[in-house]
């Protein structure tokens, strides 16, 4: 029996979890009426919202594939392969984000009767995202090796899933962060800064709108950010099976195929396995809500590399490539813990800007800077070691199966962080309908656990895109032959081409180490712009409806929603269009040489950024917590309105710029991986 149906039957069975998971969610209890009323005006507006994205994102998709088909050196395959992934990484963020919407008011309700109750409903419902993307991701390559495995054509066609997946996440990320955080951020301000009302109040106009985003962008969004780079770290480790079958490191090609495709089933039976331990007391306790996801976290981690070493041993491959997986794994669960040092109010970091707080906004932002600054060495250095060890023990096959073991155990980690827009949304049920305070301090402890697993969850992806970039850029220069891969090794096939003496590949790093604060700055004015226009639609609430801040009439909710959603669809355009459109025009203008320059330097400083921007957004969020749960003066202190600016700040850093930025790396490393063939003779018009 080939040995690929292994795989298949790992996402069959994913599936059947997914089933599982999703039984249990609806049959819990849906809460009062006003409870159902609420969630379902939130489900409304999230799936309405994907409905216009995906209508939007299906013409873009259309275009790309015609010109793929007519494209010389491409073709119908590579076009086809291109809609599969994008079709994938729709489908996955829609079923994801159905159950997300479904999971909050019942997670409302388990709360009701205690914590472990909504924990344990909260969390199920990330599981069916988190396992959901895998079992996808998984039977979408395995569809793709049964097809077209025997054609010599195979490793070229299979970069093109990668890109119809990362086109998806672009769009989904940048979109539904626009739309979160210009909710968010236009609610917080105009509501707890200028009107002085709780969070989540119901006479907010957009409370509703607020809570639409935390699906959109941290459902649907995130899940297609950690789809492509499920599939890519898979792909960038397949289409470099010439560099151990080369060195005598694995045997042959369908080996160094079969190896990341195994792993990737194994760790989806530990992520099952891992999504069932996840359960707490009754103490409202930080701690122990942490340590409750990472049993589950650490279990998967553990069985993953038991099947490891059991799947390479078998298959008769060196047994470094076993090391140079773990290298990756444990990279990703050290990745994870630094983002939880530094984004838990648990931990000095976020509680010293806590304290920066009782010296007014000014001091918050300052201190929430150095915070996401700092934090970025321990994942450089993470990041560093993973690729040192891998290196050593696999070459640069060894650095794409980092990445493969990384995003191994990825139905439980995305589990845990997709269960945070689930609890934050109970968080605001639990408001807007009037809950028992007893109610509202257990789903309050939920969405704080939320906001760390948010930010280690994002931490993750942004790590794992570093190690998949690396590998994509490989191939690259591989398929390219910009170097050629012999029994002594790795060697460039023009002396020099690569240097940093070489004008075109020196234009091409600083033009890629330019793109990524080019974009974050788009993406931030975006949210800007949307927040503005909600901080007018609220007043203009307020100022014209007869009863509306008295709580004698409701606000017209729908409005703020249609008009994040407008906005959103609207300001991602130009970002994402420039990302795709980038590697091509250096390509074309300057060559492969100088593309291979731009791809290098988009990641050192797209990385770098990513992290000090998903970490300080953190931090800062986790600093006004803190003081909310009593220090410091607690909620409508003067400390507490300068937290609040300072997590409006951090708002569109680690939920728009922050995370889009590591699909922004992978979707050019797999743009200029998918028009190898195109580039391979091509040195530019200039």
């Amino acid at each position: 029996m080939n040995l690929m149906w292994v795989s298949v039957i790992a996402g069959v069975v994913g599936f059947a979890a997914v089933a599982y998971f999703a039984r249990y969610v609806l049959a819990q209890d849906e809460g009062s009426k006003a409870v159902r009323e609420t969630s379902a005006a939130i489900r409304e507006g999230a799936m309405a919202f994907l409905n216009r994205e995906y209508r939007t994102l299906a013409l873009v998709v259309a275009i790309i594939t015609v010109i793929l088909v007519v494209v010389p050196g491409l073709g119908w395959k590579v076009a086809v392969a291109f809609v599969f992934g994008a079709v994938c990484s729709m489908g996955a963020g829609y079923a994801g984000m159905n159950m997300a919407t479904r999971a909050n008011g019942r997670t409302c309700a388990a709360a009701e009767h205690s914590l472990d109750q909504g924990l344990r409903v909260a969390f199920r419902g990330g599981a069916v995202m988190g396992l959901t993307v895998v079992s996808i991701g998984i039977l979408g390559v395995a569809i793709l090796y049964f097809l077209w495995h025997r054609d010599p054509s195979f490793l070229a066609v299979i970069p093109a899933y990668g890109t119809g997946a990362s086109l998806v996440a672009l769009f989904a990320r940048v979109g539904g962060g626009i739309f979160t955080k210009g909710a968010d951020a236009g609610s917080d301000l105009v509501g707890k800064v200028e009107a002085g009302i709780p969070e989540d109040d119901p006479r907010n106009a957009a409370v509703v709108a607020d809570n639409v985003g935390d699906n959109v962008g941290d459902v649907a969004g995130m899940g297609a950010d950690l789809f492509e780079s499920y599939v890519e770290s898979i792909i960038a480790t397949m289409t470099l099976s010439i560099v151990v079958v080369a060195s005598g490191i694995v045997g042959d090609h369908e080996t160094a195929w079969l190896l990341p495709m195994l792993i990737a089933a194994g760790g989806l039976f530990a992520s099952i396995i891992g999504c069932f331990v996840v359960r707490v007391g009754e103490t409202v306790d930080m701690g122990k809500l942490l340590a409750a996801l990472r049993r589950g976290t650490l279990t998967a981690s553990i069985l993953t590399a038991i099947f490891a070493f059991l799947i390479i041993y078998f298959l008769d491959a060196n047994i470094g490539l076993f090391w140079a997986m773990i290298a990756g794994l444990v990279a990703g669960v050290l990745l994870g813990e630094s983002t939880s040092y530094f984004t838990s109010y648990e931990f000095k970091p976020t509680q010293s800007i806590s304290h920066a707080s009782t010296s007014g906004a000014g001091a918050t932002i300052i201190q929430g800077f150095a915070v996401g600054m700092l934090s970025t060495w321990p994942a450089i250095l993470l990041i560093s070691a993973a690729i040192l060890a891998a290196f050593h023990f696999g070459s640069f096959y060894g650095v794409a199966l980092a990445a493969a073991g990384m995003l191994s155990t990825l139905g439980v980690t995305l589990a845990t962080d997709a269960y945070g827009p689930v609890a934050d949304n109970a968080g605001g049920i639990t408001t807007m309908t009037g809950l028992p305070e007893s109610v509202r301090e257990r789903t309050d402890a939920l969405d704080s656990l939320g906001n760390t697993t948010a930010a280690t969850g994002k931490g993750f992806a942004i790590g794992a895109a570093a190690l998949n970039s690396l590998g994509l850029i490989l191939s690259y220069a591989i398929a390219t032959q910009i170097v050629t891969i012999t029994s002594a090794g790795i060697q460039t096939t023009v002396p020099g081409a690569l240097s940093l003496l070489s004008a075109p590949v020196l234009i091409g790093v600083l033009l890629g180490g330019l793109m990524p604060p080019v974009f974050c700055a788009m993406t931030m004015q975006s949210v800007a712009i949307t927040t503005e226009a909600i901080i007018a639609e609220v007043r203009r609430q307020w100022r014209e409806i007869p009863g509306l801040m008295q709580g004698t009439t409701k606000p017209q909710y729908g409005l703020a929603v249609d008009i994040c959603t407008k906005t959103a669809l609207r300001e991602m355009l130009i970002p994402s269009i420039m990302s795709i459109l980038a590697p091509v025009v250096v390509g074309i203008v300057l060559g492969k040489y100088a593309l291979a320059g731009f791809l290098i330097g988009a990641v050192v400083t797209g990385f770098i950024m990513a992290v000090m921007l998903n970490n300080a957004g953190g931090a800062w969020d986790n600093a006004k917590k803190w003081i909310e749960s009593g220090k410091l003066g607690g909620k409508g202190s003067d400390a507490h309105k300068a937290a609040v600016v300072g997590d409006t700040a951090g708002d569109p850093m680690k939920d728009t710029a922050g995370p889009s930025l590591n699909i922004m790396l992978k979707l050019m490393s797999v743009i200029a991986l998918m028009l190898a063939p195109v580039l391979m003779n091509f040195t530019g018009i200039i």
